[in-house]
């Protein structure tokens, strides 16, 4: 047998197409691998495929399974990395994320897709859809979460030029187009969209600053500060009392529920909540939340099944709150 031109890769293009062209329910025969093989400039013989595949499953972990199939016998790769259903799970999170734009969003699908054959590949190609949701319209947010995570690897501060949307759905800068310069200490997912905590010196504050909305980022040669006050916020309690990631100061508050929507403050605060029951329909609980107008707006969303009751001064901002919107004349 003459050796092809592409002789020296093939064991490279021999997983390559095990990977692409066979799972569970799709195997290559023999003949069939070698055909394979040809088409890009490789000969083979029998003996040097087994030796091949015992390779792969010795140096790399990829299992080739031979199967009887009617009367043939067919080879196809086992176990993966990724099973097809978490290759749908991650499709899933890139589609539903805001911050991710639609044309990122389609080229990650697109490599995440190859992590399954091409046949199951074809599967996911129905689920595969980029719908008309909002958004982001910064292609640059995929990189500025290397920015920020390259800045806190460094422990170095960072510069950056902070943006919103005006009427004409143009993003125009914020602060009279002067640079923010913060010391970043995490991202968090909230609300469908990244943001970064950082540490204002300036104002000697937490805040919070949406990725999408950050442009133009660079680090600085500057180490971070505010670690002690950083340190002293639980992560998860925190993503849990800012509502849409607005500062806000940070309160012990008391509702009174009817119990049919102890599901909604069980997934919003976790299962650490305690129930007083006030009687066979209503209960009352203390959480902490960074009270904001955000806040007051997840409660409206809720309905008359929802009573906030605690502290006084928190009543008495929620009414000033719901007499500023009554007074408030859209129209005229």
């Amino acid at each position: 047998m003459s050796r092809g031109v592409n002789q020296k890769y093939k064991f490279s293009y021999l997983m390559k197409i095990m990977l692409e062209k066979t799972d569970d329910e799709h195997g290559l025969t023999m003949p069939e691998i070698l055909e394979e093989l040809e088409k890009y400039g490789v000969t083979a013989e029998r003996k040097s495929i087994y030796a091949d595949f015992q390779d792969m499953s010795d140096k790399f972990g990829l299992d080739i399974i031979k199967e009887n199939v009617g009367r043939e016998t067919q080879y196809h790769v086992g176990s993966r990395e990724f099973e097809l259903a978490e290759v749908k799970l991650l499709i899933d999170a890139i589609q539903s994320s805001k911050f991710i734009t639609k044309n990122k969003s389609r080229e990650l699908i697109a490599k995440v897709k190859t992590l399954v054959s091409e046949h199951q590949a074809k599967q996911l190609q129905r689920q595969v859809f980029i719908n008309d949701r909002v958004k982001t319209m910064n292609e640059s947010v995929y990189y500025n979460v290397d920015d920020i995570h390259s800045a806190i690897n460094q422990n170095k501060q960072i510069r950056f030029k902070y943006y919103k949307w005006d009427i004409s759905k143009k993003l125009v800068p914020r602060h009279n187009d002067e640079w923010f310069v913060v010391s970043p200490w995490a991202l968090s997912w909230a609300e469908e969209n990244y943001y970064l905590l950082a540490y204002d010196e300036w104002s000697g504050q937490i805040k919070n600053y949406r990725v999408d909305k950050m442009m133009k980022i660079s680090l600085i040669d500057e180490a971070r500060v505010g670690k002690d006050l950083f340190d002293k916020i639980d992560m998860a309690k925190y993503s849990a009392a800012t509502f849409g990631m607005y500062n806000g100061v940070l309160k012990k508050v008391k509702l009174r529920i009817e119990n049919s929507k102890c599901g909604i403050f069980l997934d919003r605060f976790g299962k650490d909540i305690s129930f007083i029951p006030v009687d066979k329909e209503h209960s009352e609980l203390y959480v902490d939340v960074n009270v904001s107008p955000q806040f007051f707006g997840w409660l409206f969303s809720l309905g008359n099944g929802v009573k906030l009751i605690g502290p006084e001064d928190v009543v008495e901002e929620l009414k000033e709150a719901i007499e500023q919107f009554k007074s408030v004349d859209t129209l005229n």
